[in-house]
């Protein structure tokens, strides 16, 4: 009798390690959320689509882009109190500071710039609210800042595409989305507006060198079509 459940646990303990192996397998290449967000991704809670964080200005023109945000804010500058709005469509990034908008930096896309991103390899940027997971130089782009795609939002949106046959399921979510620059001497990427990346927003390295020295982990950024 003691065999046999010593046996009987070894094989229950075989299965929540197999089941935990894959569960975090499948994570790591995008085809499934974190436990933590279920509640939020099966739409259980906060189902309804959030509201826009911040008032657009108007026009298509940069704001203040000649001006550094030292000389519009001033050397003290609070990071928690920047966000960040990017404008899909007039390929413009806004920085705010408490939710007043300082200064706007052209930027673009990726090679898919029309729509939001459902799947890894569309090409596609990320539209919605995220935060600043992570920022670091890097190597090629002048500086990588990157964001929470896939979100618990993002997840949502993922599924609810392949419920509605847009993609396919077994297409994996993506990630390692991130505000970045070009590389080196290729300013003109920006100013011709051609949108090179694989999702990413990218700006000239000088733009994106000054705006990693006011945001920070959290920051709030916002992605509007």
């Amino acid at each position: 009798m003691y065999l046999k459940y010593k046996n009987q646990i070894k094989i229950i303990l075989l299965l929540i390690f197999s089941t935990s192996a894959l569960y975090f397998l499948l994570a790591r290449l995008g085809f499934i959320f974190p436990l933590t967000d279920v509640a939020e991704v099966l739409c259980l809670t906060n189902c309804e689509s959030p509201q826009a964080i911040h008032s657009a200005i108007s026009g298509k023109d940069l704001l203040n882009y000649s001006q550094t945000v030292e000389e519009l804010i001033g050397e003290n500058i609070d990071k928690s109190k920047t966000s960040i709005l990017i404008e899909k469509s007039k390929h413009r990034m806004t920085l705010y500071y408490n939710q007043k908008p300082i200064k706007s930096y052209p930027v673009v896309f990726g090679s898919s710039p029309e729509g939001d991103k459902f799947k890894e390899g569309d090409r596609r940027t990320p539209e919605g609210i995220h935060r600043i997971r992570d920022l670091y130089p890097h190597p090629s782009w002048s500086k990588f800042i990157w964001l929470d795609y896939p979100n618990a939002a993002s997840w949502r949106k993922h599924f609810q595409a392949k419920t509605a046959g847009k993609i396919s399921w077994f297409d994996s979510i993506g990630g390692e989305v991130g505000i970045h620059g070009v590389p080196s001497g290729s300013d003109e990427m920006i100013d011709n507006r051609n949108n090179w990346t694989w999702g990413c927003p990218s700006l000239k390295n000088q733009d994106v060198d000054e705006l990693y020295k006011v945001i920070k982990v959290g920051t709030l950024v916002e992605i509007i079509p």
